[in-house]
């Protein structure tokens, strides 16, 4: 009876401490981790405008963005200043165009300048082109509207003085024309992308003032009719009959000049067989022996006009090469005729 009694304290007992086992056996609950409050999104800075009452090239960009003021720009001043530039010379026109004169619109700069303008007003456009391009566009246009100048010329013949007059030309002022054109594509703003010019004269070097003080004495000798002529400022002014060359001795042809003069020269005789026993010798101006009477003009290789005793030669080919002359005609023309003068031998 107590062994009885005593298992049922025993079984009460495991019964007991069963729970409390299972008790130690679990683990303790886990706490919930303390989290921090999730932070508020940051937000991006506002993007920069430009400020109220900023244009650039007369548009308006108040309140833009770089980006809308960037093209903004582009739209509106784009197109006005890729225009080409025209210019007009008489009846015919010319068109410098964006590409040709390597034009230039920085419209992002142009903006960025815009956004960091500090007070109200025109901010500068950044536009550029190459001046020497416009200079060598011009340069060509110049080559197709120009017209020459013509000097004055003259042609001598043994009768008469043919002067041919000279004529003005005329041509494109490319130094100013070049500034008012750059000045037109630096300009944004410019309404007016065009211009009308004229040629502008150019006057000759040589004009017919030139040629009469050039040729203000000139001798033409007609070898066929032994004549001499004077012409002064263009006019004939005297003639003169006049021996040749003979055949053998002839006068040389061709267009000379007086190198020098002589009153009474003297004759240094040339090594000739004609000149007898007086070649290689000199002989004194004013002797008898000397044929070069009273005047002297020397022309070309010993070949000049001079007086001459033997008057009966005048009007034939009686010389050895020189021009002869009576000799009251060798003075009255020896003053006339300076030193340079022109002298037509045919």
């Amino acid at each position: 009876m107590k062994r009885a009694r005593a298992l049922v304290v025993l079984v009460v007992a495991a019964l007991g401490a069963a729970p409390a086992a299972a008790s130690a056996a679990d683990p303790a609950p886990a706490t919930p981790p303390t989290s921090s409050p999730t932070p508020a999104p940051t937000l991006p800075a506002p993007e920069p405008t430009v400020p109220d009452g900023v244009s650039a090239g007369g548009v308006d960009l108040s309140g833009a963005t770089l980006a809308e003021a960037q093209t903004r720009l582009e739209a509106t001043i784009g197109p006005r200043v890729r225009r080409p530039f025209v210019l007009r010379v008489g009846h015919r026109r010319f068109a410098l165009r964006a590409k040709t004169s390597k034009l230039d619109l920085d419209a992002l700069t142009t903006a960025k300048r815009a956004v960091r303008a500090t007070a109200p007003g025109e901010v500068p456009v950044k536009l550029t082109h190459h001046r020497r391009a416009v200079r060598r566009w011009l340069h060509r246009v110049a080559k197709k509207v120009n017209r020459p100048a013509r000097d004055a010329k003259i042609r001598i013949t043994l009768r008469h003085m043919h002067v041919r007059h000279a004529k003005v030309g005329k041509a494109l002022h490319e130094t100013g024309l070049a500034r008012i054109i750059d000045r037109a594509l630096d300009d944004p703003a410019a309404a007016q992308r065009a211009y009308r010019t004229k040629l502008g004269p150019v006057y000759p070097p040589v004009n017919y003032n030139d040629i009469r003080r050039q040729y203000s004495t000139v001798i033409t000798v007609d070898k066929a009719h032994f004549t001499l002529r004077l012409f002064k400022w263009l006019k004939i002014s005297r003639r003169y009959s006049v021996a040749v060359g003979q055949p053998a001795y002839p006068t040389p042809s061709g267009l000379y000049s007086i190198v020098n003069k002589q009153v009474d020269p003297v004759w240094s005789v040339p090594n000739s067989p004609w000149a007898g026993e007086l070649q290689g010798t000199t002989v004194e101006g004013g002797s008898a022996a000397n044929p070069l009477k009273a005047r002297w003009m020397g022309i070309v290789n010993g070949v000049g006009i001079h007086g001459t005793g033997e008057d009966a030669s005048i009007g034939s080919a009686a010389s050895h090469g020189c021009i002869r002359m009576h000799v009251s005609d060798v003075v009255d023309l020896y003053p006339r005729v300076p030193v340079g003068t022109p002298v037509l031998i045919k």
